[in-house]
């Protein structure tokens, strides 16, 4: 969209990454919640963030969901639901335990490395999980599996100590939220260091991070200044960071447009826009807005891909 240039204010041109923003898996998991609230009625218990966004989590506390850390937080009787992010199997046992109505928002990307990882661990694999020491996916996934028998390896360094023989019974598996740059270099180094290594039929970084990390290698070489939207604790967001500064452009992370500072604009004529997979579009154009109160802007939409993928809700939501 293009509009008229004023006297008043210099020119912006903001090319928009796209895909940008919102994935079939957030998606999901949103309208998990929401339709949860309608059909239990509020409150609506989620357990950890359900997505990592202020912005979203505070809608829908406003809709009656109520987020807490653990299980022992939720009241007998009442509903609770798991984060996209996936959970280690004793939470959702724990629940039953207790009686509680339980919804699961595991993304279904994620799902499928945890069905992975109990695959390889009933093959008798000891399994190389790559991600992000903490992140609640490699907690959950962790959780899947008995203890001991999947080692975390977050950087190519780390292959170099593990303490395998070439002859063991090896698997590697990844977060879904890696950089895809740095997991093919971290994947290289575990298959020369391990020929024998079992790996994923399809790899474990989903569509959604993939193509927006895409989406900016694309934008960046033209820009003097690349913002994403997205939390500090969103892995993908962080990674889109990443990728830019990689190219030689300088990116910020903000969570608002408010954060947005006029004199970061200093000496940009082409600044790039995109937002992490769990930042929906009223921040992409909120953070427009506040463009347009220090220059006159001009939009130009990148698409490097096109996304049609959805999920299916759980049963209980669709009976």
């Amino acid at each position: 969209m293009n509009t008229p240039l004023s006297a008043d204010k210099p020119p912006l041109r903001v090319l928009i990454a796209a895909p940008r923003g919102f994935c079939a898996g957030v998606e999901r998991a949103i309208e998990i919640v929401e339709r949860a609230i309608d059909r239990y009625g509020p409150p609506v218990y989620v357990r950890h963030e359900i997505v990592h966004n202020r912005y979203v989590v505070d809608g829908l506390k406003a809709k009656g969901a109520v987020f807490v850390e653990e299980l022992d937080e939720v009241p007998d009787g009442a509903a609770v639901i798991f984060s996209a992010h996936g959970v280690p199997k004793a939470v959702p046992a724990a629940a039953t335990e207790r009686g509680l109505d339980w919804l699961d928002a595991t993304c279904p990307l994620v799902s499928k490395v945890h069905r992975e990882a109990e695959r390889q661990i009933a093959s008798g694999r000891h399994i190389l999980f790559v991600g992000h020491a903490g992140h609640p996916e490699v907690i959950g996934t962790f959780g899947q599996v008995p203890e001991g028998s999947m080692t975390l390896v977050e950087t190519v360094e780390d292959v170099a100590s593990l303490a395998f023989g070439n002859d063991e019974p090896l698997a590697y598996l990844t977060q879904t939220t890696l950089s895809v740059d740095d997991t093919a270099a971290i994947i290289a180094a575990i298959e020369a260091r391990f020929p024998g290594v079992s790996g994923p039929k399809a790899e474990d970084i989903c569509y959604a991070t993939s193509n927006r990390q895409e989406a900016v290698k694309r934008i960046a070489p033209a820009c003097d200044l690349l913002l994403v939207i997205g939390a500090p604790n969103s892995s993908n967001s962080q990674r889109l960071v990443e990728v830019a500064e990689r190219m030689g452009t300088h990116a910020r992370l903000i969570q608002r447009a408010a954060e947005l500072a006029p004199e970061w604009l200093d000496g940009v004529q082409t600044l790039g826009l995109t937002a992490g997979a769990s930042a929906p579009e009223e921040l992409v154009r909120e953070v427009i807005a506040r463009l347009g109160e220090f220059r006159e802007v001009r939009e130009e939409e990148t698409i490097s891909a096109r996304e049609t993928i959805t999920f299916k809700l759980p049963r209980q939501l669709t009976a």
